[in-house]
């Protein structure tokens, strides 16, 4: 394998650098610091021009990559599919039309995989996405937006289609074929249900929005809005500038229930509920869409009768009475990217394992190894076992991770990889990280991670990973390939990984005032 990487010019050049090297002085006065006694260091940075090392530490060692995972799984998603590759989601009428417009029959819809199936389609037709992502609303860690965007706008297009098409009533049931990819429960971070129909995030967007007065009830809503299921909210207005707590309970398969209060006079709050059956999610806001456009449907949103799905070569002698097509992948990978969005990154490997004809992730992140040890990434020396990082098996090597963007720098569509990871200081998981007059503001294209676990032994928490990896270009103007992971680091009571962000926003000013 050594060989083989050499051949394709994707070698790190250099041993490390000697420990005398004022680089290598600035950065360890950093890494070797008093909060990281316990904890462990993996560090690659290159010439991305000559592959030759500038600093290393532990760069061969097996560490957690928490959610730079995403470098890998999207690389994979862009070698296969291609950058401009659009899902296309079909809609079938099994049965007859009458003269009337009545489908003695059913509608079904075929889930494709499209990420994010219309709900974040801004007006240029590209994908919308806040830094503060609605999916980590309830993570504590910053205040969640929501895009302006509409969550079912691919349903709502699609209904249009089929009234357009002539059917007026569809007296059968409306059915979501979802069996592009065997669902998978739990890939370690994000959601616990992957599926290869998604809509809004298969999660409902709750809206709280503080009364007048102290003592007033809050406002609350959700996003999209359906009849199928039922909130029972009970939210008070407390006093100005006091605090805001917000708790979302399960209530049974279709019900949720909404209490706590929130600061008077203060900002709206953004909550999310995730959707543990995204087909009968998606089949109860079709069936709601197609009524808003005049299409009568005799079946009930609460529930289909059964799946009864036709053989898939069925579908040949059935008619297609609408479709839908996403935006080009790229866009969805800019998402995935910026936000750390992990259902996305969760589903890359399940629709590598379609292209290739298969149904399970573990086919899935087979075919991902086989582009990946195309490219010349010695895939031996990593461990997957999901798309978005956070599974207990998924641990990397800051020099597979520094091999793989060399790899992919190479590439034509390299640019558009590039443009979708978050810059420093500027958007995406970035966006704050360093002071707006950082000198490395601007300069540094990187995929973060982050994954805690709670100690409650020391009531603190356990920074099991932070990382950065990417690309940078110094003031000198070098171009350099970055993988920075710190592991296993014990943070004192009320300090949370953000700490950790700073260190490697001022690890990256170091390295961009290196002048090497």
């Amino acid at each position: 394998m050594r060989l083989l990487v050499a051949a394709l010019g994707f070698a790190l050049l250099a041993p490390a650098v000697r420990a005398d090297d004022p680089l290598a002085k600035r950065i360890e006065a950093i890494i070797d610091g008093p909060d990281y006694k316990q904890a462990r260091w993996g560090i690659c940075v290159i010439d991305a021009k000559t592959g030759k090392t500038v600093y290393e530490r532990d760069a061969e060692k097996l560490i957690v990559p928490a959610s730079v995972t995403k470098l890998y799984s999207c690389a994979a998603a862009l070698v296969a599919f291609g950058a401009e590759h659009k899902f296309v989601t079909p809609v079938y009428a099994r049965g007859k039309l009458t003269e009337n417009g009545v489908l003695e029959g059913d509608l079904i819809l075929v889930a494709s995989g499209d990420l994010a199936f219309g709900g974040r389609t801004a007006k240029d037709g590209k994908l919308a996405f806040k830094d503060r992502d609605h999916s980590y609303a309830n993570g504590g860690l910053f205040d969640a937006e929501l895009t302006d965007t509409n969550p079912t706008a691919a349903l709502e297009d699609l209904a249009k289609q089929i009234r357009a098409a002539g059917i007026k009533e569809v007296s059968g049931e409306v059915l979501i074929d979802d069996r592009l990819f065997a669902a998978v429960q739990g890939t370690g971070s994000g959601p616990s249900s992957v599926s290869p129909i998604v809509v809004n995030d298969n999660m409902l967007d709750i809206v709280v929005t503080p009364g007048a007065k102290p003592g007033d009830r809050a406002k609350v809503s959700f996003r999209p809005e359906t009849a199928a299921i039922a909130m029972d909210a009970e939210v008070t207005t407390g006093e100005a500038g006091g605090g805001t707590a917000i708790y979302l309970n399960s209530a049974g398969p279709t019900q949720f229930t909404v209490r706590g209060k929130i600061a008077a006079k203060g900002r709206t709050h953004i909550r999310s509920y995730p959707i543990d059956e995204p087909g009968w999610f998606a089949r109860a806001l079709f069936i709601e869409e197609l009524r808003k456009e005049g299409v009568r449907v005799q079946a009930a949103v609460a529930r289909a009768a059964g799946t009864n799905l036709p053989a898939k070569e069925e579908y040949d002698r059935c008619k297609m009475v609408a479709e839908y097509t996403s935006p080009p992948l790229i866009e969805a990978l800019k998402v995935t990217l910026k936000v750390s969005h992990n259902l996305y990154a969760s589903t890359l490997p399940c629709l590598l394992a379609a292209k290739a004809g298969k149904t399970t992730l573990e086919a899935g992140l087979q075919e991902q190894r086989k582009i990946l040890k195309g490219l010349g990434v010695p895939v031996e020396t990593i461990s997957f076992a999901g798309g978005a990082g956070g599974a207990a098996a998924d641990c990397v090597t800051p020099k597979a991770t520094a091999i793989l963007l060399r790899a992919m720098r190479k590439r034509e569509d390299w640019p558009q990889y590039r443009d979708c990871l978050p810059v420093l200081g500027v958007d995406g998981t970035l966006a704050g990280v360093v002071p707006d007059d950082s000198p490395a503001k601007g300069k540094v294209f990187a995929k973060t991670g982050t994954l805690t676990w709670g100690d409650s032994f020391n009531n603190r928490g356990l920074l099991k990973s932070k990382a950065l990896a990417g690309v940078m270009t110094t003031a000198a103007g070098r171009e350099l390939i970055l993988a920075l992971f710190v592991n296993d680091a014990p943070l004192p009571a009320g300090v949370g990984a953000q700490r950790e962000g700073k260190v490697l926003g001022k690890l990256c000013e170091v390295l961009y005032q290196s002048g090497k």
